[in-house]
This record gives C-alpha cells, structure tokens and sequence, in this order.
C-alpha cells in the first residue's frame, strides 16, 4: 500500500508541476487534488502521466459542485478522478440548527447522484466543527451522514480528535461509509505552533498503529492521504510522513 498525498499539504510549494517528479522517490505514486492545481487539468494530467503519477481523489467545493457540476466533471475526467470529496464549509456558512445540517446532506446527496451516474463516487470530508454538539445535543457529523446515505467519507481523523471525539468509534460506526482516510498527526500541546499544532506521521500524539488497524478492519478498499494543513517543509514532511507510513503498514494487516 502506498499512500497518496492531499496536495493542499504542498500548497507552498513554488512550481507544482516540478513537484510531480520530486514525489516517486518519497514513494508516493498518488496525489490527491484540491481547487489550487485544477487550473490547467491537460497539462496537470500531462505532467503526472510523465512522471507515474495517478489521482485517484479530489476535492470540490458544494458550491462549485451546484454551480457548474459539467466543469467539475471535467476536471474530474481529465484527471482521473474516481472518488470526489466536498472539503469544508465557511464559518458563515455553517448550520446551527439540526434540520439545517439535513438540509445540507440533501443537497450533498443530490451532488452524489449527479456524480453517480458518471461512475464517480462521491462524499464528505470533515474538520472538527462536525462534530459539536448543536443545542440539541445532535452531532452534526451523525445528523449529515444520515440524511445523505448515498454518500461516502472521507474521515480526518486528527480533525475527529480536535473535535473531542473519539475516532475508531466512528470508524467503526460508519465502517460502510468509509472511502478514504486523512493521515495525519497532531503535535504535543503547545508544540510545532507555528504549524496550527500539526505534526509529522508519526511525531505526534495520534496513535496510528491502532487507527491504520481499525480502518483496515472497517474496509479493504480505502484510499490512505497523507496531509498536513500548515507544514514549514512541505517536501521534508512528505519525506518523513511518507516512510512513516510505510512502517506503521507493515505492522497492520487486514
């Protein structure tokens, strides 16, 4: 298994394309994609053809997604996408009520189906706000997942953990939901500050042995994507984080 890497982690990078060819000898054959190298998909996908590369994963926004699905369809196509996760929401953006985070699965939902028909799959990745409880003590997380069950997930664990739960619980209650997992780590408390608290794979307080064994329990089909949010050296942390995790692979099975 290699993993791919959430080029949103290599954001800073100053050429994305010579990027491509600095990634097979960190063992990383797999990207996953975000708004910032969709700019030019053909010369994108030349470039990661030229160089062994595949994207078998990208992010879209909602808002994209509803506003011209065609074009986002074609970026998906160009590139080679099987596999479409809607990223985030704005603060403003965020419901606060129960019937406003159903009202958000429906509409996930329907961006699902659309891609459904094209043999794409598509779903949800979370941060921490998901999982705050509303006044009603209902989880968004669970309120979202429930009123969009054609849709998969894409479970950031680190970001379950920064919103105070507990991840193989929920890796093991949506164990049939699961499509893909962000690896990556959380830095000891009051450390790395000046990467928002993340760490390299491995470097921090996630225990990552027993999360790869419960996802690989959960499911044999999952897409593993290193990221980190803010690294200081994307290149270093792709190096560090890519071997991490091939240690910690060999130590789980399915």
């Amino acid at each position: 298994m290699t993993p791919a890497l959430q080029l949103y982690s290599m954001r800073d990078c100053a050429d994305q394309i010579a990027l491509l060819a600095q990634l097979p000898a960190l063992g990383i054959t797999k990207v996953e994609g975000y708004g910032g190298v969709y700019g030019d998909p053909a010369a994108y996908r030349a470039a990661m053809d030229a160089n062994g590369i595949s994207m078998p994963s990208g992010h879209m926004g909602l808002d994209d997604i509803e506003a011209d699905f065609d074009a986002t369809m074609n970026i998906v196509t160009a590139l080679g996408i099987t596999r479409v996760f809607a990223p985030f929401l704005d603060e403003k953006d965020r419901p606060d009520t129960k019937q406003g985070w159903a009202d958000l699965g429906a509409r996930l939902n329907a961006a699902g189906k659309k891609y459904a028909e094209h043999g794409i799959s598509f779903g949800w990745h979370n941060h921490d706000f998901e999982f705050v409880a509303l006044a009603d003590g209902s989880v968004p997380m669970d309120v979202l997942l429930e009123s969009a069950p054609d849709i998969a997930w894409e479970a950031d664990l680190a970001w379950v953990v920064r919103g105070g739960r507990d991840p193989i619980e929920y890796i093991q209650r949506y164990a049939d939901r699961l499509s893909a997992i962000h690896v990556k780590d959380i830095a000891t408390a009051g450390t790395n500050l000046d990467e928002d608290g993340w760490a390299d794979l491995g470097a921090g307080t996630m225990d990552w042995a027993a999360l790869l064994q419960a996802c690989r329990n959960a499911s044999s089909d999952l897409i593993f994507a290193l990221e980190h949010d803010k690294p200081s050296d994307p290149v270093g942390y792709a190096t560090r984080s890519a071997a991490a995790f091939k240690i910690l692979w060999e130590n789980t099975h399915d």
